[in-house]
């Protein structure tokens, strides 16, 4: 959920009423009681500004607007900063960073620079500008933990904007550190303990940490229910659904959703929507019921369209693109499978762009405290050099040693952020797990082969795999063996794979291999060979036997063209038909059944 949403409405409405009371107080004082100040204060004292924006909020802020002549440079410049708030929320980012850029250079008001640099995060976050946003967050990351006499509202602001911008970038220790500091520190009051909560359960759930997470999220529930804030708490019970849909409890969590659905609906939370019916599309297409998987994924796009290459888009495509092809709709299934390719590559670009903006900002700091520490070590240098020129032959010998020991300190930090920067863009390539191709760059690299193929008319295959009954390993043994089991299945498939060939993880227990200068027929023994060592594998692993097999199914140019959508379809048909026939086994797509023209592309019936 993002924190310039709710929230940001949360604390415009709150900061305006704080303002009209000043205003209304000095008002009174000034004119004795004129209209005006009268009347902004009678508005601040009814509070009807602190639970939403509504127009009386709007007009409110409009008659502040008026007594813009009357107001301080600090009045105005907090009046700016409800301005910037407000065009934020309506999407105008050009003027909210105008205005608030005024306040960063010209506020003296510690308070006031916090507001405004979360705010500034927020903005730049929202417009996809995650290098900036990461820097302005350092900055005031750095004004939160060194700054005196900021209120516990601007600090509590400050660490939840920090822990949700650093959980979106998978940095999620440190999206759980800033989580708890609002609790370590006393900050969490009553109009933010559940967005706090909300922060907590999202960083946590997003590292995987989910040991004792039921009780939190049952006591984040409750602390929202209590506050009347029923968004928050569908973004935990949000949690609450995708956790029984990763344990194998889908009916639980239609349930749930259901119950909540019309809330999430009178809250008119767009996002929210699209998480909530994708979510259910999911566990609806698990427990079989396609038509109703089919409703909620068509839901999921509609309220989506804030935010084409969100996960909910990609998991609502996959879904309609898995239950069109059950149903034999072959048409549907190939324009569904590229919605769903195109979504899912938007969406791991956006993840991999924000991760890699946090390495960059990263890099900078460290080479901006370099400089800094250089420069003060060349003053250094400079002083040591005018104190000792009375001895000449004594002051060479030091300066000669004190700068070959500048120069050699920075030669080491440069060859240290090269070599980082290098191993970053390694890892934005590799999956973490098992160190081969992630599913963003083994399609990149499938794309180009094929070209390459295409263009000197040579053969091509792909083979896609999936281990069988993995679920059950991780449900029996635990999800560490799971992770050692996929290893020994990479490791088994890498002895039998040439230089060239392409190989990656595409998602779970599934993996690819783009076989270049290939026939089908070689295609089909090499794949036997893998499979072979995949079923041996658990044998020569006395710490860990547990038998795995694994099912293949293998397309090839010949039948499905140099088009990687199609190539994948084939042999993901093929690897289905394995399955059907007791896995363990190589398939091709069932030549038997009639074939069709769509769009231009031979596709087999399914």
């Amino acid at each position: 959920m993002s924190v310039s949403g709710t929230l940001c409405r949360r604390l415009l409405t709150s900061a305006i009423t704080t303002l009209a009371l000043f205003i209304g107080v000095a008002n009174a004082a000034d004119s004795k009681g004129s209209d005006v100040g009268a009347l902004l204060l009678q508005q601040a004292e009814s509070q009807t500004c602190t639970s939403s924006l509504t127009e009386q909020c709007l007009r409110l802020l409009r008659l502040i607007e008026q007594e813009d002549s009357k107001l301080s440079t600090e009045q105005r410049q907090r009046l700016h900063y409800l301005q910037a708030w407000r065009a934020a929320i309506d999407g105008d980012y050009k003027k909210s960073d105008k205005l608030i850029a005024a306040i960063l250079d010209e506020s003296k008001d510690v308070n006031t620079r916090i507001g405004a640099a979360t705010l500034r995060v927020n903005s730049l976050s929202e417009q996809s500008r995650f290098v900036e946003a990461f820097s302005q967050l350092s900055q005031l990351v750095v004004l939160l933990q060194e700054g005196s006499g900021i209120l516990s509202s601007y600090r509590e602001q400050g660490f939840v904007v920090a822990s949700s911008l650093y959980a979106d970038a998978g940095q999620y220790e440190l999206a759980s550190y800033y989580a708890n500091e609002i609790f370590k520190q006393g900050l969490a009051s009553d109009g933010y303990t559940c967005v706090d909560d909300h922060a907590r359960i999202a960083a946590l759930f997003g590292s995987g940490q989910w040991q004792g997470i039921e009780s939190l999220m049952a006591q984040g529930i409750e602390v929202c229910i209590k506050e009347r804030n029923s968004l928050y708490a569908n973004g935990i019970r949000y949690f609450v659904a995708k956790l029984d849909v990763s344990r194998g409890h889908p009916e639980q969590a239609i349930a749930l959703l259901r119950k909540n659905y019309p809330a999430a609906e009178r809250d008119g939370y767009a996002p929210q929507l699209a998480q909530f019916n994708a979510l259910l599309a999911a566990a609806y297409y698990e427990t079989g019921q396609l038509q109703l998987a089919r409703e909620s994924a068509l839901a999921a796009v509609t309220h989506g369209t804030h935010n084409h290459y969100a996960e909910s888009i990609s998991t609502a495509y996959r879904i309609l693109y898995l239950g069109a092809k059950q149903q034999g709709d072959v048409a549907s299934a190939l324009a569904y499978h590229e919605k769903y390719m195109t979504a899912d590559k938007g969406y791991l670009d956006e993840l991999s762009a924000k991760a890699l903006a946090f390495q960059t900002v990263q890099q900078q700091v460290a080479a901006k405290k370099l400089q800094i520490d250089t420069l003060n070590k060349q003053n250094r240098i400079l002083q040591l050099q005018q104190s000792l020129d009375r001895s000449a032959s004594e002051t060479n010998r030091l300066y000669i040693i004190l700068l070959l020991t500048v120069l050699g300190f920075i030669a080491f930090w440069t060859y240290r952020i090269k070599r980082s920067q290098l191993r970053f863009m390694k890892l934005a390539r590799r999956d973490g797990l098992t160190g081969i191709f992630n599913r963003q760059h083994f399609v990149s690299s499938a794309e180009l082969q094929l070209q390459y193929c295409r263009k000197s008319s040579r053969q091509a295959c792909l083979v896609l795999i999936d281990l069988d009954h993995f679920k059950v390993v991780n449900d029996t043994h635990g999800h560490a063996v799971g992770d050692r089991v996929l290893k020994r299945a990479v490791a088994a498939c890498q002895k039998h794979l040439r230089s060239t060939d392409i190989f990656g993880r595409l998602g779970g227990e599934e993996f690819g291999i783009v076989l270049p200068e290939c026939t089908l027929e070689q295609a089909l023994g090499r794949a036997e060979q893998i499979r072979a060592a995949i079923a041996d594998a658990a044998g020569s692993d006395d710490s860990l036997a547990v038998a795995v097999s694994a099912s293949f199914g293998v397309a090839t140019i010949e039948r499905s063209g140099y088009d990687l959508r199609k190539l994948l379809i084939d042999a993901d048909d093929g690897l289905y038909r394995a399955k059907r026939e007791g896995r363990n086994r190589v398939r091709v797509c069932d030549d038997a059944q009639p074939r069709e023209r769509v769009a231009g592309v031979a596709v087999e019936q399914a």
